[in-house]
């Protein structure tokens, strides 16, 4: 006896809508392994008919008052704190997450991240006006950039929807945006809240594969593409953007170095960042996912986090006990798995290194230890449940190796030594370096990386600012 799916729709100039030829894709609840739903597998009908509402919608919603779309954004994050539970259910779905810490955890912060850019909507600073040449008055004007093409990833559906959509619709632009193909849910119910707060075509929702974000980032209508996935594919965006020089903001892959030093409080630490590295089965480009340990405490500190690793524990969503549920998908699971099974002979699985289960892509809480610099997982991206450890000798020894990667996202130090602490803030190529802490964010603080982590800033200020343009306007005094 068959389940009849659930059926997702695109969200397109005010309306729910079907691919126009009909095409679907299967979406798994990664839980159970097995199909919940149905979304559109959308075209090039599609993405043209998103980008032409976007376009039309364009010009009104720029020209509304900094205070008109504040008024819209409060209004969005008033309706996302009314109908948190069935985000969170939608979400849970999307991605087989724990249900309180998705309720504690992400709710929250969205809320807050939308009503910090709804402020910041009033916020457009520039230069003084001034005379900067005799007998002519200069002037600064902050603009939207105009329809920005938004593809969202599926680690945090939600939450990344948010950084999408809220600095983009607090400046002025309009947006297309599109969630991953294994994750499409929540971000179609988020599509419904906020079709009831805007005017049609200010927010499209387009769902699909890599070839259906490939047309939008193609398309000549968006003024800028703006990606959160893998470095593969943000390559692909940048060389697809460049081809009408569209606006590129890509925050992508991360290797986070988490340096500690001998005079750190070693069970606090462990703590911390056994948390900050299986939260989320590790799928969060910030993970604390690489730990380099001063020599003097590596033995201690190992046993302390393998002792963390086999307390940890990854079920079921509505199990309280748990801190993480799957990997997102078949091939997640493969790729974690793979790092594991292609070990050099000298490292060490301290504990963890297996599935959990065989229903469903749950993985064990991992850590290896013996790892050299140059070995694969040390430098690709394993974003699953696993903590590596080196040892190292000084100071020198650490930065080197930190930086030692093509990322550069986020980093961190563990050490009571304040001088210490700021050499290495200094020192660590990174885009955000957290002290005797890792993994907080908060809106009013950036994000975004360098090297191959990409480039422009989500939260913030500055990733508001991602989404304007500058005009210089000179005006003569005599006329």
């Amino acid at each position: 006896m068959s389940t009849e799916l659930r059926r997702l729709r695109n969200y397109i100039d005010g309306e729910f809508r079907d691919a126009a030829d009909g095409r679907t894709t299967e979406v798994i609840n990664p839980v159970i392994g097995a199909a919940y739903a149905t979304a559109p597998l959308s075209g090039q009908a599609d993405v043209d008919a998103a980008m032409a509402a976007a376009a039309a919608a364009f010009p009104a919603w720029r020209d509304r008052t900094p205070s008109e779309r504040q008024r819209a954004l409060l209004k969005i994050a008033d309706a996302f704190e009314e109908r948190a539970e069935e985000l969170i259910a939608a979400e849970v779905e999307n991605t087989g997450k724990p249900i309180g810490l998705t309720r504690s955890e992400e709710i929250p912060p969205m809320v807050d991240q939308i009503r910090f850019f709804a402020g910041a909507a009033r916020l457009l600073e520039g230069r003084s006006a001034g005379e900067y040449m005799e007998g002519l008055t200069s002037i600064v004007r902050r603009e939207p950039i105009g329809v920005c093409a938004q593809v969202a990833p599926w680690n945090y559906p939600m939450m990344m929807a948010v950084w999408k959509f809220a600095p983009a619709l607090a400046a002025g632009n309009t947006v297309v945006l599109k969630p991953s193909d294994t994750t499409p849910a929540s971000t179609v119910l988020i599509a419904e809240i906020i079709g009831a707060i805007l005017p049609k075509g200010v927010f499209n929702v387009v769902t699909g594969d890599r070839d259906t974000g490939r047309l939008m980032v193609e398309h000549h209508t968006p003024a800028m593409a703006s990606i959160t996935g893998s470095v593969r594919a943000g390559m692909s965006v940048a060389e697809s953007a460049s081809k009408d020089l569209k606006r590129v903001h890509l925050e992508l892959g991360g290797k986070a170095p988490v340096v500690v030093f001998e005079d750190t409080d070693i069970a606090k630490a462990v703590e911390d960042i056994s948390v900050a590295g299986f939260f989320n089965a590790g799928q969060d480009c910030t993970a604390a996912t690489r730990v380099l340990v001063q020599e003097t405490i590596h033995d201690e500190f190992v046993a302390a986090l393998a002792k963390a690793a086999a307390d940890t524990k990854t079920g079921q969503p509505d199990d309280e006990d748990v801190l993480y549920g799957p990997l997102n998908n078949p091939n997640q699971l493969k790729q974690v798995s793979g790092f594991i099974e292609r070990l050099p002979a000298h490292a060490k699985v301290e504990a963890g290194g297996h599935r959990v289960g065989e229903v469903g892509y749950f993985y064990a809480p991992t850590v290896v230890s013996g790892l050299k610099q140059d070995d694969e997982i040390i430098q690709n991206e394993v974003f699953g449940p696993v903590i590596t450890v080196q040892s190292f000798t000084d100071e020198a020894q650490a930065i080197e190796w930190a930086n030692g990667v093509e990322f550069a996202l986020a980093s961190s130090v563990w050490t009571k030594n304040h001088g210490r602490a700021m050499r290495l803030s200094k020192a660590l190529d990174f885009g955000c370096v957290w002290i005797n802490t890792h993994i907080p964010l908060v809106a009013e603080m950036p994000h975004g990386g360098f090297k191959k982590s990409g480039y422009g800033k989500d939260l913030s200020a500055y990733g508001f600012e991602d989404y304007t343009r500058i005009k210089h306007v000179m005006t003569s005094l005599d006329a």
